[in-house]
């Protein structure tokens, strides 16, 4: 039987070789792993060198988290992210670095100036303050001196942009920050502030840079999204609008103010999107309809009013409403005297109501204002061309009828007055002669306005029976020669003349 005690001392007897083993192997892992830390480190800076930030910051992220308590690696971290230009993300990293090493200078005063950016300016002028007392070299400490005057200066600047905000001195109170904003480009407050400046002074444009940087530096900024959202709408662009409300509604579903204006761009849009869609059709009556309840829709914001007439000129030019057109063209044009669209069409309508002269004045007006447009070049070309016309002959002024009648209207208007001048109904040698030449003139014009390429040509400013205006070619017979060759000719049907005009 072996006794307990000595198989107990050949036991402990072996502790002291099995702890230098353990001992050994733990010195070993520690090794290793500072080796891979400093490996990772190594490589990260190489590659910052080389201008690798992805792959940079892939081994830094890899040092941080083999060693969570590596002030270097989050430093080193921190100038990458610094170099993407992701400041957000580097100011954790260099926080991180002043608690695990509170006399880093260098990252102190990169804090700073990262505070400082923000418009943080107490917390900034604390890091400036703490580097002049950590024993910094000449070029911190000239720095650091030089960044806690710009501080003072900056504070200085908003406490009276401040009050000349609270005062309405908006132009004032938008110089001064201007000069904050220079020096604090991530200062939100400052940014929304100017941005209320700009809405006052009515330079939207400033306003709407402002609140766009806002509501990417701060990321729930839903202020920013409804602001941007309203100031599109009053500005008359609705798809503009309803992009940043819906903006806000993504951060806040349950947003009152975007979401009740959310429900009116949305309406407003719809409608408008479906008056265009209606003009692409052809539909223009319709279009005109849907227009006017866009009008009603939203009566407040004058920009949409005058959108709507605009179209409302150009659909009914387009349906060859010219008399109707002419009013409402004018009236945009009496808000927007270089608005081109309306000046087309309004010059468009003229030329329906055969006003050549008014036509020509808006075509060259519009030509003022955009001198390579193809459309206006040709519309003035055309009322040039109608102009001279209708100083000769007018063959819908003839027939009596308008340029937009049907070839029904046009038949029946000839077949009137071919019965009122035909030459047999007159007696006395010089009425006859009159009334044949009065006929000929009716017959030509009921020739041109019926066949739809000659009446074409005709409405172009060329007159096809005026061998003047032919560039050569075959032509249609015309009536030549006199009321001669009329003889035998039947003005109401399609075989020889046998009417016989009864008149007791």
């Amino acid at each position: 039987m072996v006794t307990v005690a000595p198989l107990t001392h050949k036991l402990l007897s072996y502790v002291p070789f099995v702890l230098v083993l353990l001992d050994l192997r733990f010195e070993g892992v520690i090794c290793g792993r500072d080796n891979s830390i400093e490996q990772h480190l190594e490589m990260g800076k190489k590659l910052l060198a080389a201008g690798q930030l992805a792959d940079a910051l892939s081994h830094f992220h890899a040092a941080v988290d083999g060693d969570p308590k590596n002030y270097m690696a989050y430093y080193r971290r921190a100038t990458v992210y610094l170099a993407m230009g992701k400041s957000k993300s580097a100011l954790p990293d260099l926080s991180k670095v002043i608690e695990l090493k509170p006399d880093f200078t260098s990252a102190r005063l990169q804090r700073g100036n990262l505070l400082l950016k923000q418009g943080k300016l107490d917390e900034a002028e604390n890091d400036f303050k703490n580097v002049l007392k950590s024993s910094p070299s000449s070029r911190e400490e000239q720095e650091a001196q030089s960044q806690l005057k710009k501080s003072d200066e900056i504070q200085r600047l908003v406490t009276q942009a401040r009050s000349d905000f609270h005062r309405k001195d908006y132009s004032t109170a938008a110089s001064h920050l201007d000069i904050i904003i220079d020096t604090c480009l991530w200062d939100v407050d400052s940014r929304e502030m100017r941005a209320e400046c700009f809405i006052q002074l009515g330079e939207m444009g400033k306003a709407i840079s402002d609140l766009k940087a806002a509501s990417k530096l701060r990321n729930d900024n839903t202020q920013a999204f409804y602001k941007l959202s309203t100031i599109y709408y009053n500005l008359g662009d609705h798809e503009m609008s309803l992009n940043e409300v819906r903006e806000c509604l993504k951060l806040d579903p349950d947003h009152k103010q975007c979401f009740s204006h959310y429900k009116q761009v949305k309406k407003l849009n719809k409608q408008i999107m479906s008056a265009e869609e209606l003009i692409q059709q052809q539909r223009y009556g319709d279009a005109v309809s849907k227009y006017e309840t866009v009008m009603k829709t939203e009566p407040n914001v004058p920009q949409y009013t005058l959108h709507a007439k605009e179209r409302i000129c150009h659909c009914l030019s387009k349906d060859q409403q010219g008399a109707k057109a002419i009013p409402v063209c004018s009236e945009v044009l009496k808000s927007d005297p270089q608005n081109v669209n309306a000046l087309k069409d309004r010059a468009e309508a003229y030329l329906q109501d055969e006003q050549y002269e008014e036509a020509i004045k808006d075509y060259e007006s519009a030509k003022e204002h955009s001198e390579d447009d193809r459309q206006i070049k040709e519309g003035l070309e055309r009322a040039q061309r109608l102009l001279k016309q209708s100083q000769k002959r007018d063959y819908y002024k003839i027939l009596g009828v308008k340029r937009t009648a049907q070839k029904k209207e046009i038949t029946k208007a000839y077949r009137k007055l071919a019965q009122q001048w035909h030459p047999d109904n007159f007696q006395d040698p010089e009425d006859k002669k009159k009334a044949e030449k009065k006929f000929i003139d009716i017959a030509q014009a009921k020739e041109v306005l019926t066949d739809p390429e000659m009446r074409s040509k005709f409405d172009q400013g060329e007159d096809p029976l005026d061998p003047e205006s032919q560039q050569g070619g075959g032509h249609h017979q015309h009536f030549h020669g006199g009321w001669d060759n009329f003889h035998g000719f039947n003005p109401f049907g399609s075989g020889p003349f046998n009417f016989k005009f009864g008149f007791s």
